[in-house]
């Protein structure tokens, strides 16, 4: 099982890190994207573009060395949580707006494929969290 959760993790960390290398150079679109889900003030969604490709580079680099496993991997499924209840919105709302999952590449509009991708990625740093850390995890606590 050790080694389900430590493919499961390199598997998360690899899709929060390209997620966020994608995003980073380009914070203004995402700002744009933000916006329009009409989720959250304007003013908000500048200062989130910056900090969330960032944040999520650090959240996969953990989860791929498994450094704080554990907490890496319930805040990753928080974050898929949110991320499936925020394009869920939108899909229901009818409002025609790219995922910005993946940065400007992402232009589909958003759909509920994208909810059921989020939901599963939860669902898996769900199972990390529980399972951690697994097998070749900087933390050592490997389980036998």
């Amino acid at each position: 099982m050790r080694y389900v959760i430590f493919a499961l993790r390199v598997a998360i960390g690899v899709v929060l890190l390209v997620a966020g290398l994608l995003k980073a150079p380009n914070p203004a679109a995402l700002a744009s994207t933000i916006v329009g889900f009409q989720l959250v003030p304007g003013a908000i969604a500048g200062p989130m573009a910056v900090f969330l490709p960032w944040f999520e580079i650090m959240l996969g680099g953990y989860l791929i060395v498994g450094y704080l496993t554990r907490i890496a991997a319930w805040v990753a499924c928080a974050e898929f949580a949110v991320f499936a209840a925020a394009i869920a919105s939108v899909v229901v709302r009818g409002i025609h707006v790219a995922c910005g999952c993946f940065g400007q590449r992402d232009a589909a509009p958003a759909s509920w494929l994208d909810v059921a991708r989020d939901v599963l990625l939860a669902l898996a740093a769900l199972v990390v969290a529980v399972r951690a850390p697994g097998a070749l995890a900087v933390d050592g606590r490997e389980r036998v």
